[in-house]
């Protein structure tokens, strides 16, 4: 692959995935897409500030052999909804790939997609997607995964891989669950505390060069590691958890603390009502996925 482009290059997780794109020999150039600029200075990393609603993409993507879209999970709900522009950033982006013939297009998705509580345990990845009402992150990827729904079969030479991983830890996870994880408050429920899994960046970063270079890797995957945890039991090993309040108090502070730091909505905190744990066999299959850090315990006690 000559030339790779990346949205949401100024992201956490692009802080991952973009040394590991750098240092791949199989790819001579990749170029981010970001309203801000990305911290990484490298030789075959060049950065376009660019809002993903610009028609100026496909300027950008042309030549491309391949497209990683992460826009969608570092976007800021402070932002002005993406019906006001009448453009969705995310279509937009597809649509300019499509009209510039970009072969392969990743998009990291994520696993608060899918409806709840689950018709199935472990959740595979036929399970229906809705998102919480109210969870403005959330339901951007259950609206654009609708849509390519109808755009993938209509652009048949564009090979198109959906990510779904669980809670993203480790240095360049997703800030708002470091924040969760890190809290001195832990959540008590009424009855029984759910289970959770987790995915350090690394490996979904991983994921992501996988999927680019494995020809027979289409459709969605499950992202997470082996084993489940509790959230006190994950926050213990991250630090935080040490004061028990009760779940309808700790969603009001959360959902304020969102506020207050500009974040997204807390749409984990949703998830602590049922127990999320993902099937990820077809990942194992098709992508020839293996996390390195396979349990809840390496993934949060890995060195930074």
């Amino acid at each position: 692959m000559k030339k790779i482009v990346v949205t949401g290059s100024a992201s956490a997780f692009a802080n991952e995935l973009l040394p590991i794109l750098t240092s791949d020999e199989r790819i001579e150039q990749v170029i981010g897409i970001d309203r801000s600029e990305s911290a990484l200075r490298h030789e075959r990393f060049t950065q376009v500030l660019l809002d993903l609603r610009s028609p100026q993409i496909a300027r950008v993507l042309a030549g491309a052999d391949a497209l990683v879209h992460l826009d969608s999970s570092v976007r800021n709900d402070a932002d002005a909804p993406f019906t006001e522009s009448g453009v969705h950033p995310g279509q937009n982006v597809f649509r300019c790939a499509a009209q510039q013939q970009v072969p392969i297009a990743v998009y990291l998705s994520s696993a608060a997609v899918y409806e709840l509580p689950a018709r199935q345990r472990p959740i595979d990845e036929q399970q229906p997607r809705a998102a919480p009402r109210g969870f403005g992150w959330a339901q951007d990827h259950v609206a654009l995964e609708s849509w390519l729904d109808t755009f993938e079969p209509e652009h048949p030479s564009m090979r198109i891989v959906r990510l779904r991983p669980h809670l993203i830890v480790g240095t360049h996870g997703t800030p708002a669950v470091r924040r969760l994880l890190r809290s001195p408050l832990t959540v008590r429920l009424a009855r029984t505390a759910s289970v959770l899994q987790c995915v350090h960046a690394l490996d979904v970063a991983r994921a992501v060069q996988l999927a680019l270079h494995r020809d027979v890797a289409t459709g969605a995957f499950n992202l997470a590691c082996a084993d489940t945890a509790t959230l006190r039991e994950m926050q213990r090993l991250s630090g935080g958890g040490w004061i028990s309040v009760p779940f309808a108090i700790a969603y009001r502070l959360a959902r304020r603390a969102a506020r207050a730091t500009g974040g997204g909505e807390p749409v984990w905190m949703e998830l602590l009502r049922h127990e999320v744990v993902l099937n990820t066999n077809r990942a194992h299959r098709r992508l020839g996925w293996k996390p390195l850090y396979g349990t809840v315990t390496a993934c949060l006690t890995a060195p930074e």
